[in-house]
């Protein structure tokens, strides 16, 4: 049983979008109330209307809400390919392969870091979310390298603070399509959920503000390959920002990229790694870096757009 809500439409609101109106009147997003009227979860006098339709002040609104569905725990087991860059008492970091997770979530059914630790017995922090503890930032699923887990609860405070501060280094390499022009700039421009509600995400006015700075470290007839700091850590940001921007990450297909040059360089993701992690230890208060080389699979279709330059 969801969360059932009854009241009638505002004077405020007289004419607009109903998808619009709901996200003001109950504070999510445009593409939540389009689903939810989608599926008939929305009533406006009784009948079913469209997310188009427009909305009359005292029209009355019957609205349910479902509740979320419920995040799966941790599968505690080995991730093969999971190597422990470094280790102490309060932190872990790992090097993250190939369709890894950081944390379980709904829909979600393959491998995670989190479960990764624990199936190899790695103490992690408590803190957080159960099924996401110890997790303090995330890679997505096919995007590899550095990633640091808190272990202790002071290391987990510590490291949150730090990236929501923004005073964690994170550095990524991209192969992007095509060449920058500037060779070295920044990406400013708010990220939300695609309005296709497709699990994509995008550069959308009003969403949330997002930065990347990247700078071209070698530039190839085909792509270029870009060394990239985040300010924010929105969820696929680097891949949202270059797409905007008519580059994007040389396989990413959700994103645009060219289907026929990932094939050529045997690629089955987006070309994008964590190269490094730097950050005040959370015990020591020592500056601490961390690196990861490419994978396989990376360095080869780089030394494939190379020979054909």
């Amino acid at each position: 049983m969801g969360d059932q809500r009854s009241l009638p439409v505002p004077d405020g609101l007289e004419g607009e979008r109903l998808d619009a109106a709901l996200a003001r009147l109950f504070g999510f997003s445009r593409t939540r109330a389009a689903e939810l009227i989608a599926s008939g979860e929305v009533l406006v006098d009784g009948t079913v209307p469209a997310k188009s339709d427009r909305v009359h002040a005292g029209a009355w609104l019957d609205v349910t809400i479902p509740p979320p569905p419920a995040v799966p725990m941790p599968v505690a087991e080995p991730v093969p390919g999971m190597a422990i860059i470094y280790e102490d008492d309060d932190i872990v970091v790992v090097n993250k392969p190939i369709g890894v997770a950081a944390h379980p979530t709904v829909g979600w059914t393959g491998p995670t870091v989190l479960g990764g630790l624990l199936g190899t017995g790695h103490r992690v922090s408590t803190s957080g979310a159960s099924e996401r503890q110890g997790i303090v930032h995330r890679l997505d699923a096919n995007t590899t390298g550095a990633m640091v887990v808190a272990k202790s609860e002071a290391a987990y405070t510590h490291l949150k603070r730090a990236f929501k501060e923004r005073t964690v280094d994170k550095r990524y390499h991209a192969l992007v399509q095509g060449h920058m022009d500037p060779l070295r700039g920044t990406v400013d421009a708010p990220i939300d959920r695609h309005p296709s509600g497709d699990g994509r995400f995008a550069v959308v006015a009003g969403g949330k503000d997002s930065v990347t700075h990247y700078d071209t470290v070698e530039a190839f007839r085909s792509a270029s390959l870009l060394d990239i700091k985040l300010e924010t850590g929105r969820t696929h940001q680097i891949r949202v920002h270059m797409s905007a921007l008519r580059h994007p990450c040389v396989g990413d297909l959700m994103y645009g990229a060219d289907p026929t040059l990932a094939a050529r360089l045997g690629l089955s993701r987006q070309w994008l790694h964590a190269v490094s992690l730097a950050f005040e230890h959370p015990a020591t208060g020592e500056w601490v870096s961390f690196t990861s080389d490419y994978p396989e699979d990376l360095a080869r279709a780089l030394r494939i757009v190379g020979d054909e330059s």
